[in-house]
């Protein structure tokens, strides 16, 4: 039977008592189980045999123009969680292998262990400046979920949870970036994978050495630039007619077979959003692709996918909104220098729609602290945070009003606002310091704040940050309806609404 990159490594004594999986000590890179990342290690680890294409040329992302400035920047963040000042609380020693490892892939038993994971979370979200919608901390957080829904697995098939056990283990050894692949592609919505088979990602052989897969999955954010893909199944799919759809399993990205269709790539001009942040997003073509056995995690059973969806995400939601409240921040930051340079900080109405962005960035704010508060016990005995369900259905709200409210103050400055070459053209600098200068502002830094704000919000770069963000936590309806038939006072607000009603009737 082939084996992974994993599969034969020798277990190691586990403490008395300890239920979870012997450790792996598999490769990835040809670094084999060294604990966390810092940016070469990280960099080097990427060339490998994976199959990347963009604009019809197949390319290599540790050399090729494009992927540069983003591939500079995710090793810049492995460089923090290795750093002297922040290594502490960005990594903590593995009771495995003793290396450290990233405090990412921490599964959490105490209250102040899920507090530590949440600092390393600001800690990465801090250093991409919210700017990176697919940081690795969030899909570390995943795979999270995986570990502790092993034993679940295991009541379909013993196998899945040894195998979840283990993929967790060899992920966090060689602190892997994962990408995920959930969506089917946007070819035909008004029919099912079973009247177009090419619709779905689906299993067409399997044996006792694992299973082929044919098809492809869409977004995968960050794909280029991740070690592996993990694929399980969004609300929106989970639930198929043909069970040879549900499949749950653990990919490397050099996969023969498998090819990344990357989107045409925002890095272009020099000082623009783009060209530091481009973390890319791709489709997944798996053309008859062999998933070693122990990378499969689920084969078959919807009803353990539907539960396992949510169960897999606890941990990632949260560090999602954490990433979203930063985002808020950075966008009312804006916005108020914005205002500031043009003299409309006291004008009522824009005060009125700052404070409307201070109320986003609060509420997201307590929102966070609440839902940490309200954490609970898993059944694998891991501290899980409460439901994000109520900021996931208004997150995208928020972020599409942010955008407005920029747009809105910005108005006409954010179109015509003088380049880097212009403000170091000496016969230039009169005329600009005259008639694009600010209040109480020199006419650089206005005019950077302002480039600054239409990357955020009428660039193309920000344009894909808007749309994910309205859609990433999935389709808003949906997630606002869920909200709806899942809130646990509902009986009681209909209740409240009885009694008043009662109290008119009979005064």
């Amino acid at each position: 039977m082939p084996t992974s990159d994993f599969e034969t490594a020798a277990p190691t004594a586990t403490p008395a008592g300890d239920t979870r999986p012997p450790p792996v000590a598999g490769t990835n890179g040809g670094r084999p189980g060294l604990g966390a990342h810092d940016g070469a290690s990280f960099t080097a680890s990427l060339a490998d045999d994976r199959e990347v294409w963009m604009e019809g040329e197949r390319v290599d992302v540790t050399t090729h123009p494009d992927f540069q400035p983003m591939l500079r920047t995710l090793a810049g963040l492995y460089d923090r969680q290795r750093s002297p000042e922040l290594g502490r609380e960005m990594t903590y020693r593995s009771e495995t292998s003793g290396h450290p490892v990233s405090l990412s892939y921490l599964p959490p038993r105490t209250p102040e262990e899920l507090d530590r994971k949440w600092l390393n979370s600001r800690h990465w979200v801090e250093g991409s400046h919210g700017q990176i919608s697919r940081i690795p901390d969030f899909m570390a957080n995943v795979a999270v979920g995986l570990h502790d829904f092993r034993h679940a697995l295991g009541e379909v098939d013993p196998e899945f949870a040894e195998n979840a056990g283990r993929y967790y283990l060899h992920c966090r050894e060689n602190d892997l970036a994962l990408t995920h692949g959930l969506g089917d592609p946007q070819v035909d919505r008004s029919v099912t994978p079973v009247q177009r088979p090419e619709l779905g990602l689906r299993v067409v052989h399997r044996d006792d050495s694992g299973i082929v897969v044919r098809g492809a999955k869409q977004i995968a954010t960050l794909a280029p630039y991740a070690h592996d893909v993990l694929i399980y199944l969004s609300p929106a799919n989970y639930l198929r007619e043909d069970p040879a759809y549900v499949c749950w399993f653990g990919a490397r990205l050099d996969t023969p077979g498998l090819r990344i269709l990357c989107r045409r790539s925002y890095h272009g001009q020099p000082h623009t959003l783009g060209s530091r942040f481009d973390e890319q997003d791709a489709m997944l073509v798996f053309d008859d692709a062999f998933i070693p056995r122990d990378r499969v995690f689920l084969l078959a059973d919807a009803g353990t996918a539907v539960k396992g969806f949510h169960a897999l995400n606890r941990w990632s939601l949260y560090t999602g909104q954490i990433r979203l409240h930063h985002r808020l921040r950075v966008m009312l930051g804006v916005a108020s220098l914005l205002a500031k340079s043009i003299g409309v900080d006291r004008f009522r109405e824009v005060g009125a729609l700052l404070g409307e962005l201070a109320s986003y960035v609060s509420v997201v704010d307590l929102a966070l602290k609440s839902i940490t508060r309200d954490a609970t016990r898993t059944k694998s005995g891991l501290l899980a945070p409460g439901t994000t369900a109520a900021l996931d259905s208004v997150a995208g709200h928020f972020s599409e009003r942010a955008s407005a409210i920029v747009r809105r103050i910005g108005a006409s400055g954010l179109i015509m606002q003088p380049a880097e070459g212009d403000l170091r053209a000496p016969d230039l600098r009169t005329a600009l310091d005259l008639y694009m200068g600010g209040r109480d502002t020199s006419v650089e830094d206005k005019s950077r704040m302002f480039r600054l704000a239409g990357d955020l919000v009428i660039d193309r770069f920000g344009m894909r940050q808007e749309l994910y963000e309205a859609w990433n936590r999935g389709d808003p309806a949906r997630v606002r309806s869920a909200l709806y038939t899942t809130f646990p006072d509902l009986p009681g607000c209909e209740a409240a609404a009885r009694v008043l009603a009662d109290l008119l009737e009979h005064p």
